[in-house]
């Protein structure tokens, strides 16, 4: 019975501390380690376990071995474990630097599923490391059981990495009290282009210590590299008790590869010794699919290569669909933005098409898109180019916008209900509403746009608004100066609760801490509102 199941994950959530490995880090401070592993020289997951990509039958398992392993799950509806089923997973080795996934199917929706994960010698199964065990529970298949996730983003960026002296990673401890079904992790998962110092003078005289490996102490060129700056975040024991409490569903943004970066893009700073962003991409790309459980990144032939993509709909049962938007991969160059034709725009024509049709075909009650960047917020990259979408035009949509409209055009008149945009990117958090009466292009229903982050890294005051859509600054909170810290706070996460007795959305904006700063509860079934 539902009002069973809830119980079972708070009481995982009461010992949560003893699930998680150990993460050494290449100074030889321990962050956060649990007593030493029982069965020395066997293989071991000290990077923890986490889920990605639930639906109310299947799961995607992760883990990394510290040696080459047999990667075995272990599922089960209990926590004793009895009756548990098991499911036999890929040999780990260098080729996905000893990371590997196992695909979940067939289990029941709306239950609570604890699971372990155990690495065994390839040659003998029978030397097995200690195993590292997680929960999650499965979407809903009911229309009246509720729904509840967080979203934010932006991880370790502008030189703020791990400090313990301040806790580490505070926000996923923050989120993971909050009991969410899962995360939404907006973006900016890395900063690959941003190196670590092991202290960092604060503005009033306060010292920033960061943990530091040798991976961080330049910009991510090769794929060692990039892998490094994933391993690096899982050192924090915040980040791995929560991945394994909570699901998450991952998308990328730019500095997964490197700053406002596109297709075709050479770099010209002096740090990179390649310049080429093509080739800094597909490295980075092979390094995000090995390090996050994504079911559309799937590895090709066991070589560490990946293929499918980023962009995908994950249907959370009855009440909710979420549209995970690529805005990378299929972009044309940064530019002012002033063209008055632009069918490559900032999804690509295919990525667009993919989403009308998903949009067209979805029966959730709630539909979010999640897009890496936001529509109305003027991004910039540089003097006179723009990152985002928004051109600081106040006009009838240009460049990028082009195909924004587009879009908004086709969910008005195709009557598309209940669609919410939530996002991350800027470094600090805000509630948009767009609405045809105060906007250049009027062709669309209103709708609202919600902004949270960063995680860990440095926030920034709030960008300008653009005319074309018809924004309303709603709420923000931003720091007034550029680049404050995480230890001075502006740290912010987002939850959306959906009731499924009214079928009511509330979207809520958190600060590290968990205070609730602006809150706006939507009615479903409505085109605009």
């Amino acid at each position: 019975m539902a009002e069973q199941r809830k119980p079972g994950r708070r009481a995982v959530l009461r010992g949560g501390a003893a699930l998680v490995g150990t993460g050494v880090v290449g100074t030889g401070l321990v962050v956060g380690a649990p007593p030493a592993f029982a069965r020395s020289g066997r293989p071991a997951a000290r990077w923890g376990t986490q889920v990605g990509d639930v639906t109310e039958s299947s799961g995607l398992v992760w883990v990394r071995s510290d040696r080459p392993a047999r990667m075995v799950v272990e599922t089960s509806p209990t926590e004793s474990f009895r009756n548990a089923a098991r499911w036999r997973g890929p040999l780990l080795g260098e080729g996905t630097d000893f990371t590997g996934t196992v695909p979940l199917r067939g289990l029941p929706a709306g239950e609570q599923i604890h699971y372990r994960v155990l690495l065994a010698d390839p040659d003998d199964p029978r030397r097995a490391g200690e195993p590292v065990t997680g929960t999650f529970r499965t979407a809903p298949d009911r229309r009246r059981d509720d729904v509840r996730f967080v979203w934010s983003g932006d991880l370790a960026g502008q030189g703020w990495g791990i400090n313990p002296e301040i806790g580490g990673y505070l926000a996923f401890d923050d989120m993971r009290r909050r009991d969410p079904d899962f995360f939404l992790f907006s973006g900016d998962t890395i900063y690959a282009d941003g190196p670590l110092a092991a202290s960092v003078a604060l503005p009033d005289g306060r010292t920033y210590r960061n943990v530091t490996v040798p991976e961080k102490d330049k910009v991510a060129e090769t794929l060692a590299e990039y892998r490094g700056n994933f391993r690096y975040n899982l050192l924090d024991e915040n980040l791995r008790r929560f991945n394994a409490q909570v699901p998450s569903i991952v998308q990328w943004d730019d500095h997964e590869v490197t700053n406002n970066w596109y297709p075709g893009e050479i770099l010209a700073d002096d740090r990179y010794t390649e310049t080429s962003v093509d080739v800094l991409a597909r490295r980075a790309r092979q390094a995000f699919g090995e390090y996050f459980p994504i079911s559309t990144l799937q590895r090709a032939g066991g070589r560490g290569r990946n293929e499918g993509r980023v962009h995908r709909v994950v249907r959370y049962g009855p009440l909710l669909d979420v549209f995970v938007l690529d805005m990378r991969t299929f972009r044309n160059a940064n530019s002012p933005g002033r063209q008055t034709d632009d069918p490559q725009g900032i999804l690509g024509r295919e990525q667009l098409q993919w989403l009308k049709d998903e949009l067209r075909r979805s029966r959730a009650v709630w539909k979010v898109i999640a897009a890496d960047m936001p529509i109305g917020l003027v991004v910039p990259d540089g003097a006179s180019d723009i990152e985002a979408i928004a051109n600081a035009d106040p006009g009838a949509p240009l460049g990028r916008e082009l195909q924004i409209a587009e879009l908004l055009r086709f969910i008005k008149h195709r009557r598309i209900t209940g669609t919410v945009w939530l996002t991350a990117d800027v470094h600090y958090t805000s509630a948009q509403h767009y609405r045809p009466e105060r906007a250049a292009f009027t062709d669309f229903a209103p709708f609202w746009e919600f902004v949270s982050g960063p995680l860990n890294a440095g926030a920034f005051p709030a960008n300008a608004l653009d005319a074309t859509f018809g924004p309303e600054r709603v709420f923000v909170k931003a720091p007034e100066t550029a680049n404050v810290s995480p230890a001075d706070g502006y740290q912010f996460f987002g939850e959306v609760d959906i009731d499924g007795g009214s079928g009511e959305m509330t979207v809520s904006l958190r600060e590290v801490g968990g205070r609730v700063l602006f809150s706006k509860t939507l009615q479903p079934g409505r085109v605009g509102q």
